[in-house]
Parts: C-alpha cells; sequence; structure tokens
C-alpha cells in the first residue's frame, strides 16, 4: 500500500493531467451520507482520516483538512502535519480557505455528485471574487489514482415488513402524492438512502452498520414511484413486494431519467440531494422547487408500530450490556484487558441475543487518554491496556429489526479521582435535565441544549458536541432533521422543532485532553404531556435501560428530584432487564440497582 504522502503527491499529478489547479474532497457520497460504503471513503484513503465528519482541500504546494470540535485530537493523531494543515469548522469554512489560498484564475475541481448545489453556488462566489473558478468534473481524479478502490455492494435488498414498519409502502407514497398535490408538484427525487429505505420498505447491506442499499427513487404525484437500484440486486420477494406502483430501473439510468422530466416541477432537498441532481433537471428543463425531501419528518416521527419495536429492542440490549458491564467490573483486576478484547466481548454478548442484525456503528471502546476523544475508533496501534486509576468508555449500539440501539457508559478501573467523580455527577445532572424537561409545543432542540452544559458551565467546562442526535427505526444510528445542539452548531437540526415520536438520544459529557473521556447517553422518545396553563407540553420517555456507575457520583451534589430521577431509572432498569438474566449477572444487577440515599 502506498504511504499517504505517495497518494497526495498522486492525486496532484492527476490534477495537473486535468489541468486543475485544486479539488474539494468531502467524506460523503452521492447520497450525502454520513457514513458511505467502501467505495465512496476517498477522504480517508487520500489523508487517513477515519472520523465521520470532515473534508479536504488540495492545492499544488497547500492542503487542508476541515473538521469540528469533536475531531481537533483524532485528526492530528491520523493526518499528517507535513503534509496537511489543520482547519476549525465552523470558523473556517472550506470557501473561505479557497478565497485566501487559491491563486487568481485558478480552477478548483470538484465532483457534482459529492457537493450540494448550495455549496457549489457559495464556493464559485466565493472564488469568483479571486478571479478563480469553480470546474465540475467527469470523473473524479481520486478514482483515477485509487488502484485499488473497491467495488459498490452488490448485496439484495430485504424486506422490512408492516410487521416492523406499521405502514406500508403504498400509504407512505400516496400521503407523498398529497404533499405533492398541496405544494403544486409533480414529483419529488428521493436521494437520502435512509428516506428510501424507509419510503419502500426496504433494507439493505451496503453502507456498514446503516441497514440501506444505494438507491435513488422519484415519487410521483399519482402515488406511484421510479426506484433507481442495480437489478441484480432486487430478488423476486422484494419486486412483488414493490408491486405495480414501483417501476425499477438500472441505477446508472437515474440521471438520464432526470433529464426526461422536462416542464414537469419537482421537488428537490438542497440538504440531502447533490448538485448533479439540479443540474441535470435543469438541463432537462424541469422546473426545481426546493423544498425538504418528503420522507424526512415522517421516518423521524415513529409509528406506534416502530415505538414499541424499540421499546422491544432496547430491553433486548440492555441486558446486553448489562451482562458486559459486570464482566468488566470482574475482569478488570486482573490486568488482561484491553480495548479491543472488551469490544469483542460486547459484540459477541450482543451476538448471543439471536436478533442482532449488525452494530448501529464503530463501537468506541476507549480507555484513558482515548475516551478524550469523543468518536474514537480503536486500531492495533491506538489499543490501550486497561490499567488502575482512570476511566474506561464504551459507545455501542446494535442493528435489530425491530430499533436501533445507541448508549454509553463510563466505569471506573480502580478507584476514581475526586475530580472524575466531580465531573461525572455534573455530566449526570445535565443528563437527568434533558431527561425531565418539560417544554412547550414547538420547541427547538437548540433550546434544550444549554439545560445539559449547565452543571459544566458552572466550573468553566463544556463538550464539543451536540447533546443529542436522532435515531432510526432500524435504519441511520444519526437521523434527522431533529438535534439538541447549540444554536450555530456546524451540526445542522437544533432549530428543529420536537414533536411526540422522535427518538433522540440523550449524551452530554466532559473530555480532559490526554487523560479521560466521560459520557452519560441514554435514548429518549418525545412524548405528548398534556396541557400546561398557557400551551401544550411535550417531554421525554426514556427508551434504554441500563444501570449508571454510581462509584462515579457524589450523591451530595444531586438535588432530592436528582436523587429522586436516579433511583427511579435505576428500579425501572432493575423490572426491565432483572427477568432477562440470572446467577450472577442478576445478583450484579440488584446491587447496581440499589437505591442510593443519604
Amino acid at each position: 500500500m502506498s504511504s499517504y504522502a505517495d497518494r497526495l503527491a498522486a492525486l496532484r499529478q492527476q490534477l495537473k493531467e486535468d489541468r486543475l489547479d485544486g479539488f474539494v474532497v468531502p467524506l460523503t457520497d452521492e447520497h450525502m451520507s454520513e457514513y458511505v460504503g467502501s467505495y465512496a471513503q476517498r477522504l480517508a484513503w487520500l489523508t487517513g482520516f477515519k472520523g465521520s465528519a470532515g473534508s479536504a482541500v488540495v492545492l499544488p504546494e497547500e492542503a487542508a483538512m476541515f473538521t469540528d470540535g469533536r475531531y481537533t485530537i483524532q485528526v492530528r493523531q491520523q493526518v499528517s502535519p507535513t503534509e496537511w494543515s489543520y482547519q476549525s469548522v465552523p470558523e473556517t469554512s472550506i470557501s473561505q480557505w479557497l478565497k485566501e489560498k487559491a491563486p487568481e484564475g485558478a480552477k478548483i475541481g470538484y465532483d457534482p455528485w459529492l457537493h450540494t448545489a448550495d455549496w457549489v453556488k457559495q464556493a464559485t462566489a466565493q472564488l469568483a471574487a479571486k478571479g478563480a473558478e469553480l470546474v465540475a468534473v467527469k470523473r473524479n481524479p481520486i478514482d483515477a489514482v485509487w488502484a485499488d478502490r473497491p467495488e459498490p455492494s452488490k448485496a439484495r435488498l430485504a424486506v422490512q415488513s408492516d410487521e416492523y414498519a406499521g405502514k406500508n409502502s403504498a400509504e407512505k407514497r400516496h400521503e407523498m402524492a398529497d404533499w405533492l398535490h398541496q405544494e403544486g408538484a409533480d414529483a419529488a427525487v428521493l436521494a437520502a438512502l435512509d428516506s428510501i429505505a424507509w419510503t419502500f420498505n426496504v433494507r439493505g447491506q451496503d453502507v456498514t452498520h446503516t441497514p440501506v442499499a444505494l438507491a435513488f427513487a422519484v415519487v410521483n404525484g399519482d402515488g406511484t414511484a421510479d426506484l433507481f437500484v442495480e437489478g441484480q440486486k432486487v430478488g423476486d420477494d422484494v419486486r412483488a413486494h414493490l408491486g405495480n406502483g414501483v417501476r425499477l430501473h438500472e441505477r446508472e439510468d437515474f440521471e438520464t431519467f432526470l433529464r426526461s422530466l422536462s416542464g414537469k416541477l419537482v421537488a428537490v432537498d438542497p440538504e440531502r440531494s447533490v448538485a448533479a441532481i439540479s443540474q441535470a433537471l435543469n438541463e432537462g428543463g424541469a422546473r426545481i422547487l426546493s423544498r425538504r425531501d418528503p420522507a424526512v419528518l415522517p421516518k423521524a416521527i415513529k409509528n406506534a408500530v416502530e415505538v414499541a419495536g424499540h421499546h422491544a429492542a432496547q430491553a433486548r440490549d440492555g441486558a446486553a450490556v448489562s451482562r458486559f458491564l459486570r464482566w468488566i467490573e470482574e475482569e478488570a483486576p486482573k490486568g488482561e484487558l484491553d480495548e479491543i478484547i472488551a469490544q469483542d466481548k460486547l459484540f459477541s454478548l450482543r451476538q448471543d441475543l439471536g436478533s442482532l442484525k449488525d452494530l448501529s456503528f464503530d463501537t468506541i471502546s476507549a480507555f484513558g487518554p482515548n475516551g478524550a476523544l469523543p468518536h474514537y475508533k480503536g486500531t492495533e496501534e491506538s489499543n490501550l491496556p486497561f490499567t488502575a486509576g482512570t476511566l474506561y468508555l464504551v459507545d455501542s449500539g446494535g442493528q435489530y429489526q425491530d430499533g436501533t440501539t445507541d448508549i454509553t457508559r463510563t466505569v471506573p478501573i480502580g478507584e476514581p479521582t475526586a475530580e472524575m467523580i466531580d465531573r461525572n455527577t455534573r455530566v449526570l445532572q445535565g443528563h437527568i435535565a434533558i431527561a425531565t424537561a418539560l417544554f412547550p409545543k414547538g420547541t427547538r432542540g437548540s433550546q434544550l441544549d444549554s439545560f445539559a452544559r449547565r452543571p459544566l458551565w458552572e466550573i468553566g467546562c463544556d463538550y464539543a458536541h451536540g447533546t443529542g442526535h436522532g435515531v432510526g427505526a432500524f435504519l441511520a444510528v444519526h437521523e434527522g432533521p431533529q438535534r439538541i445542539s447549540p444554536v450555530g452548531s456546524s451540526q445542522s437540526g437544533g432549530d428543529e422543532p420536537l414533536q411526540a415520536g422522535m427518538i433522540i438520544s440523550n449524551e452530554p459529557g466532559y473530555y480532559k485532553q490526554g487523560e479521560y473521556g466521560i459520557r452519560i447517553e441514554n435514548l429518549v422518545l418525545v412524548v405528548d404531556k398534556g396541557q400546561g396553563a398557557d400551551k401544550e407540553l411535550l417531554g421525554f420517555e426514556t427508551l434504554t435501560f441500563v444501570p449508571i456507575e454510581k462509584r462515579l457520583i457524589d450523591d451530595t451534589m444531586l438535588s432530592d428530584k436528582e436523587l429522586d430521577w436516579l433511583n427511579n431509572y435505576h428500579a425501572e432498569v432493575l423490572a426491565k432487564i432483572g427477568p432477562q438474566l440470572e446467577g450472577e449477572d442478576k445478583a450484579w444487577l440488584e446491587r447496581q440497582c440499589a437505591p442510593l440515599s443519604r
């Protein structure tokens, strides 16, 4: 395998041959996905960066990596400072950097299948101020120099039956058709993979840890649809499931189809559709209506069947994680554990359930200083042995046909310090503040975010990630449009009003660089709480049930209400998880869930 320096040199030579003076490399695919198939991992191949959010720009003499606060440490560990400068988002944007660095008259290449039309418009304007030009490439130059680039997945699609979906595909498409009629539009493009999976009640294996299939779709005003997916991936069962209302096409024919929609008004999501889609529609004479993908909000608001499935999946998963935490407590003092042994054990315990389809993301099994990296991904090189005197953070989840899980727990290995206990207790207070929040309908996640941060802010501490992200129903573990995140965050979604039926994570944290990390994460369901004095109220129902480590809690810092919440939570954990455990596992759970008193 060539070195990353060699790969950068090869790309620069290719750009020279293509008569380009630079190239922009995002971490996404043709569907604006957060997690992408191996064939689309161009940024990782070029730079070595393994995070889930970032971009790069390559010029003849300079190259820059752009990441947000979640990856400040990780990017410096994985990407060479000799070849790359580190840029922080949102303080610096790619277009701003190019405006400063690109020479006058430069031609900067971009792949129109990997950027939104809005980004292209913005970057074009910024470069024009320098007399430079943004140029769409017909072939991604990285693909030209990536000799062993993997092929896209050939995995078959699978049916997600009504037993789990709660609503059939024809109903969903006809609701979209009603929406199109209200908007005066003829059709809507679906480019986001989870939107397509949800709309057609199918699942796939084309992206690691996310059960989606590589496809595009167009939903029409009469409720029919055109689905673009490689034919060999569709078996007779899926064809029968889709029925006559869905016309199947090869995925490679999608662009040609868009050019055939002359005169039609087509809804296109500016955030989830790449520039190439808008360009093809414009070139074919269609008119574009800029609207959010009509699957996004209905997908986020879970129906009763999906909620019931989540409850069942969370209960099973909670039992596996509880067994794991007991195992950690028993094995850690023996001095033979490390991060990889631990993550493999957790995976095997989930497999033992018999219902695990996949993990929902790469497990973050992070000991000591690695725990200070919020999105740490362990390797043989970074793997740390467990030693006494610090913390172990494990953030993990499973994909089950009835639900997607995501949970983080932090446990001490040996005796925790007073500082660790203080910081963890503050994180717990922030977690409880979200779990117990009552708020009027129409409240945005950004309005709740500071609830979780206040205990840390009081001593001048904070964390550089959002407090909560949406979660799918056997779909993406990071699902929009809702988030709990600060105003102006680089992670969009904090301005979306929360609605009953949305599932969202509750995960405040604290990270001390070079020493340890703390995060407590449960999933919560937005629920109606009845009529308040003036407005209808919403709140959260906790879905995740696994003990929270009491050795890291200073109960004297907790208010009576916070202590009551913790004791009530542990009583529920014992009631829901206890019947699934036996012997030492059950005895351990009973000890962990015993109430704190003072």
